[in-house]
């Protein structure tokens, strides 16, 4: 009976660890985050599939790291929980990659800086009132692959390529198309 009590206490702190660890990985991210600027609230253009219809890039958990800056969780998750969306080699729900971002407008010249920088992808903004476009402003992503996957899912299987570990120069790469809110 003693045994039994010790193996089950051992595998409730164990479970008890594994769950603070999960709640750690995403404390402070929000998927959904609410980006004030310019006297209104926006958020990154995606589903609504936040915890009360909040709209985001797909997958992605986000927290404020300045003015114009947030930092991202990017996982192998798709809109509602859709499993392996971005990957079909990575486990479902997996980190794929750090994102560092920052909000800026667009131009030819900007476009060459960031993307000479790692930030090759830009990302819309709408507003959470009406789900309109940022009349001149976007989210410039730079994605940090944490491990090495396939890329191969998510909304352009088309630009399927292998990932490994830094910067991934390939990841859905926009940085030289204007940005037309109209």
């Amino acid at each position: 009976m003693k045994k039994a009590i010790v193996v089950v206490t051992g595998a409730l702190i164990l479970l008890t660890g594994v769950i603070t660890a999960t709640s750690a990985k995403t404390a402070g991210f929000v998927h959904g985050i609410v980006i004030e600027m310019d006297g209104e609230d926006y958020y990154l253009a995606g589903p609504p599939d936040g915890e009360n219809g909040e709209q985001d890039a797909p997958g992605h958990s986000w927290v404020m790291a300045g003015k114009n800056r947030l930092v991202g969780k990017h996982f192998n998750t798709g809109p509602f929980g859709a499993p392996s969306w971005w990957s079909s080699d990575a486990e479902d729900g997996e980190l794929l990659y750090i994102v560092s971002a920052i909000i800026d407008t667009w131009s030819e010249e900007r476009a060459a800086h960031y993307a000479s920088r790692g930030y090759i992808h830009y990302h819309e903004l709408v507003t959470v009132d009406a789900g309109n476009l940022h009349p001149t402003k976007v989210v410039w992503l730079k994605h940090t692959a944490v491990g090495f996957f396939n890329f191969d899912g998510g909304p352009h299987p088309e630009l399927a390529h292998s990932v490994q570990p830094g910067i991934d120069y390939d990841f859905v790469p926009n940085f030289m198309m204007p940005y037309d809110p109209q």
